[in-house]
C-alpha cells in the first residue's frame, strides 16, 4: 500500500542512537553505527522520531509500504527479554513525589483561559481574540504537570492545547494558517520533555516559517515532575 512512512539518510545519520529511543514501536534500530528503519510494518508513521534527531536525517517518505502492524509491535514487545525501560521515555511509568502547596492567601486562583474552544484542532482560523494576541501553543499534559501553568503561562494569552501522538495529525499546516490571517504578537510554545512532545514543537517552527512572519517567539520545556527545564 501507499502510504507515508519515514526514510533515513545514512549520510547525515551521527549515530546517537536518538530516533532508536524515541521509536516505542522497535521499528528503527542501530545497525553498523548507524540508525536503520528495520521493518515497515513497525512504523506507525506518526514520527516520534523526527524530533529526536540532530542532524536532520529523518524525512516522511510516501511509498509503497507493509501497513502498519499494531498486534506484530505488541508480540514484538513482549518477546524483548530481559524486560526493561525502552522506548518512548514519556511511556515508561514512574511514580512522582508531589508537594503540598498551601492555598493563594486571596482565595481559589482564577481561570486565565481567554478563549474557546482551546483544542487546536476545534478552533478556527480566524477569529477576533486573535488580534493582537500573544498566542500560547501548549501540550495537554503541561496543565497538569506545571502547577502554576495558568499565572505563568496562560494569563494574558490566548492558550491553545493539542497532542501531535494522540490527535495523530500535522498541526503544522493550521497553525500556519491562524499565524497567516491573524495579527500575532508573540508565540510560546510550552511542551513536556517527553520526545513525543516534540512533534508539537515541530509543528509550531513549520507554522511559523510557512506563516512568512517575524513573530518573537520562545519554546518552554516542563518536566514530568514539574519543573521547568529551559
Amino acid at each position: 500500500m501507499l502510504r507515508r512512512i519515514i526514510e533515513i539518510d545514512r549520510e547525515k545519520c551521527n549515530g546517537c542512537g536518538a530516533c532508536a529511543a524515541a521509536c516505542h514501536e522497535g521499528a528503527i534500530g542501530m545497525v553498523d553505527g548507524k540508525a536503520r528503519l528495520l521493518r515497515d510494518d513497525y512504523c506507525d508513521g506518526l514520527g516520534d522520531c523526527l524530533p529526536a534527531c540532530p542532524t536532520g536525517a529523518i524525512s516522511f517518505v510516501e511509498r509503497e509500504a507493509a501497513a502498519y502492524d499494531e498486534a506484530a509491535v505488541q508480540e514484538h514487545r513482549k518477546r524483548k527479554t530481559p524486560p526493561q525501560p525502552s522506548g518512548c521515555p514519556g511511556h515508561q511509568p514512574r511514580k512522582l513525589e508531589v508537594h503540598a502547596v498551601p492555598a493563594p492567601p486571596s482565595g481559589p486562583a482564577l481561570s486565565q483561559l481567554g478563549q474557546w474552544p482551546c483544542q487546536i484542532k476545534l478552533a478556527p482560523v480566524q477569529a477576533p481574540y486573535f488580534q493582537g494576541a500573544k498566542l500560547l501553543i501548549a501540550a495537554d499534559c503541561t496543565a497538569y504537570a506545571y502547577a502554576n501553568m495558568h499565572q505563568d503561562f496562560m494569563r494574558g494569552k490566548i492558550t491553545l492545547v493539542g497532542c501531535h501522538k494522540l490527535d495523530a495529525v500535522d498541526y503544522s499546516e493550521k497553525l500556519a494558517e491562524i499565524l497567516k490571517n491573524n495579527d500575532i504578537r508573540s508565540l510560546t510554545i510550552v511542551r513536556m520533555e517527553v520526545p513525543c512532545c516534540g512533534g508539537l514543537e515541530l509543528a509550531a517552527k513549520r507554522a511559523l516559517q510557512a506563516s512568512g512572519k517575524f513573530i518573537p517567539w520562545q519554546v518552554v520545556t516542563i518536566s514530568v515532575d514539574g519543573h521547568i527545564l529551559d
